[in-house]
């Protein structure tokens, strides 16, 4: 975390997640040390951003967090918002504002917008999903809430890396898909391992009598992982790219209903 140069009140820090480095900068650096804290194992040194992001703090009581999430495309930026964020993005500049409450999920919520239209654009997706790498292909986990994402965290073996018992960050790589660690959680809350490794498979989760795994395919494994993927924009073109990226990705990873009992046990069906 440093002062930007000609601007000595203002701190920044630079937050990787997926191999894009992008700079938060901040006139509170007492709120940059957080940011600093909540990504721990995501800030890179990195001299050269991607583009960064001005963050300007909103009074205590100035904002609400009772609205729901808008993303927009409107003359050559993103406008995103909620009850507790107004943002806005000019990808062509590299730069974007935001106005937030004090709270760093208020940004980690920003963060997962861009990740999410940023992904769209290259064959990828963020997925409600858990997942781990274990003997060196990573597993993921999806579901509603309640399914069991964070069962399945819980439940991973030793030697079992965990990337994320919430919201798992899938990119595209040549003619594979890759899952790759985020700082995103839910229930465990603590950062996933800054790791990358080949998808072995996706499950979607039931919790039934007994351990048990049906292969899917066609419609009704797209229809599954549709239902899961984060994406808030409504713009028409970036809608097909997610369609698109959906259909892609069922037809080169296996999609699996795992119907499971929450006991340790279900991990030795999946190697």
């Amino acid at each position: 975390m440093t002062a930007s140069p000609g601007r000595a009140r203002v701190s920044d820090v630079v937050v990787e997640i997926g191999g894009l480095p992008i700079q938060l900068r901040c006139g509170d650096p007492a709120f940059v040390q957080q940011i600093g804290e909540r990504y721990a194992g995501y800030v890179t040194s990195s001299s050269k951003p991607s583009f960064h992001f001005d963050i300007e703090l909103a009074p205590r009581g100035a904002l609400s967090g009772d609205e729901d999430v808008r993303v927009t495309w409107d003359s050559g930026r993103w406008l995103m918002q909620r009850g507790d964020f107004r943002a806005e993005w000019y990808p062509a500049a590299a730069h974007g504002t935001i106005h937030q409450t004090i709270n760093p999920f208020s940004l980690d919520s920003v963060l997962r917008i861009v990740h999410t239209l940023l992904l769209a654009g290259k064959g990828g997706f963020l997925l409600h999903a858990s997942s781990a790498i274990r003997n060196g292909r990573a597993f993921l986990f999806s579901g509603v809430s309640g399914a069991g994402k964070t069962t399945m965290a819980r439940l991973a073996p030793p030697d079992a890396a965990l990337l994320t018992d919430e919201i798992s960050y899938v990119t595209r790589q040549g003619s594979g898909y890759f899952a790759v660690g985020t700082p995103f959680y839910g229930e465990l809350a603590r950062a996933g391992e800054n790791l990358r490794a080949p998808i072995e498979a996706l499950y979607l989760l039931a919790k039934g009598p007994e351990n048990k795994i049906e292969p899917l395919a066609g419609a009704e494994a797209v229809r599954g992982l549709l239902g899961n993927i984060l994406f808030f924009a409504r713009d028409p073109e970036f809608v097909r790219m997610v369609f698109d990226a959906a259909m892609d990705f069922t037809g080169r990873v296996p999609v699996r209903r795992l119907t499971f009992v929450p006991t340790a046990s279900v991990w030795e069906l999946l190697v």
